[in-house]
Order: structure tokens, then C-alpha cells, then sequence
């Protein structure tokens, strides 16, 4: 059954690369042939001097590693409890979190832009109207973070309850309670390390959706990452596809760094 099958995966795996390939190969040849020059590599070169860039990808990167961070300390010490608490109310969290994938990103958008502008219309008097202008900073615009944790729930979540679910939580906490360590310090000393995986796995998942969402940022009026390639693609239609084309491949580089460090640690944790 087995020598059966191989041929039909391996025409499920060339009709999966033909679909990915194909458009990225179509993209790569659009940027480097130029009508009348050739084959020139300046839409590539010019990726860097470009007005913006360097700005717009660092704000990205940033709104990133703060999504990660907020969205990991709300939900790793979240789940562990409803794991060995309240494992009755596993399917109210799992409905609230994957809610995000309901709502369409256009309504969810028109609800905080409308939370916005309520805010210095009735709040101007008090102190939160400092905290509606603070949020809406354009060099670092919390709001998007406050965003982008909640449209990563339910990655994160599914992430981090699969790592779950390949681990005994309740033993290694009881190990870990019975030698003195205290709740926090059974979480960070002796759960996290088992959930190095899942923990990855959510990480990158948050950073892909930061480093492409679009609607969000470009509704609101900021311009990380996403936005900047649209905003040149009006202008400068090979440079976009060529930002394009190297953002793909640098997330494919962290998907494989990811995969080969997965794969290290349960070689190590399989040889001890």
C-alpha cells in the first residue's frame, strides 16, 4: 500500500510546488527584466536607499516583538491555569479566541476606529484623553499593538495548547511545587522549557501576521511595513513586487530556522 502511494505524493508534492513556485518565479522575472535593458537587478538595490523602508520595517519588527511579548504573557499563564484548574472551560476560551477568525478584520477595524474618535469627543476633560493621544503615536502606535494581540489569538492559542497537550503540566508543576518552588517559578523553571516548541511556533506566527497584515494599519492611517509596499507599488510597481519577493523569502528562512531548531531540541531532549 505504501509503494502504492508514493507516486500519488509525489504528484501532490510537484502540483503544491508548481503552485507556489510558478507566481514567485513570474514575480522574480517581472522585477529583473527591465523592456529595453535586460536583465538588471536595480529594483533589488534600490530596496534599501528607498524612501521609508528602513523606517517602516523597524516599526514593523517593533510592533512585532511587542505583539509577541503581550500576547505570550497573557496566554501562556492563561492556559497553564485553565489546563490545571478549569479544564471545564476549555471550550468558552477556545470559542472567545478563535473569534478574531469570525470577524471580519473591516468590522473589526470600524470598531476601533470608532472607539477613537468617541474617546477626545467625551474624554477631553479627563485624564484618559492623554491616553487616547498616546496610543495613536505615529512613531510607535500602541493601539496597532493592542490590535494585532487580539487577531493573534487564536494562532497562539491553538500554538501553545498543542505544546500543552504533548506535556504532563499537572506532574511537572506538582515536581516542581514539592521541591519549594513557588507558582511563578514552577511556570518559568519548569513548564516553559517544556513548551519551548509551541512557544517558537506561536512567535512565528505572530510575526508573520504582524509583518503582512495591511487592513488594519492602512484604515487607521499608520504605515508599518505592509502599507509602505502598497504605497510604493503606486509609484514603483518592480521595487514593490521585489520587497514582496524578499519579505516571502525571509520568511521562509525563519520558518526553516524554526523548523531545524524544533528539530535539534528533541534531538537533545531525546538523547538525555
Amino acid at each position: 500500500m505504501a509503494r502504492r502511494l508514493t507516486p500519488w505524493r509525489w504528484a501532490v508534492l510537484g502540483l503544491a510546488a508548481l503552485y507556489f513556485l510558478v507566481p514567485l518565479g513570474a514575480s522574480v522575472i517581472f522585477t529583473v527584466d527591465v523592456p529595453g535593458q535586460g536583465v538588471t537587478f536595480d529594483a533589488y538595490t534600490q530596496i534599501v536607499s528607498a524612501d521609508g523602508f528602513v523606517s517602516s520595517l523597524l516599526l514593523s519588527l517593533e510592533l512585532a516583538a511587542a505583539t509577541i511579548a503581550v500576547v505570550l504573557l497573557l496566554m501562556v499563564p492563561a492556559v497553564v491555569a485553565l489546563r490545571l484548574g478549569a479544564p471545564r472551560l476549555r471550550p468558552v476560551v477556545e470559542v472567545v479566541c478563535s473569534l478574531p477568525l469570525v470577524v471580519p478584520p473591516i468590522a473589526f477595524v470600524a470598531g476601533i476606529a470608532t472607539v477613537l474618535k468617541w474617546g477626545p469627543d467625551h474624554l477631553s476633560r479627563t485624564p484618559l484623553f492623554q491616553t487616547f493621544v498616546a496610543i495613536q503615536n505615529p512613531s510607535f502606535p500602541v493601539v496597532l499593538v493592542l490590535a494585532y494581540v487580539v487577531m493573534a489569538l487564536p494562532f497562539v492559542y491553538r500554538a501553545l495548547d498543542s505544546g500543552l497537550r504533548a506535556i504532563d503540566v499537572r506532574t511537572l508543576v506538582e515536581a516542581a511545587r514539592s521541591c519549594g518552588a513557588s507558582w511563578p517559578q514552577a511556570l518559568v523553571r519548569a513548564v516553559l522549557p517544556n513548551l519551548r516548541g509551541a512557544l517558537l511556533n506561536a512567535a512565528f506566527l505572530t510575526l508573520a501576521l504582524v509583518l503582512g497584515e495591511f487592513t488594519v494599519a492602512r484604515l487607521l492611517g499608520f504605515q508599518p511595513f505592509a502599507v509602505w509596499i502598497y504605497n510604493v507599488g503606486g509609484s514603483q510597481a518592480q521595487m514593490s513586487v521585489a520587497v514582496s519577493v524578499l519579505s516571502l523569502l525571509v520568511t521562509w528562512a525563519l520558518l526553516l530556522a524554526l523548523a531545524g531548531a524544533g528539530g535539534r531540541t528533541r534531538t537533545a531532549s531525546s538523547r538525555g
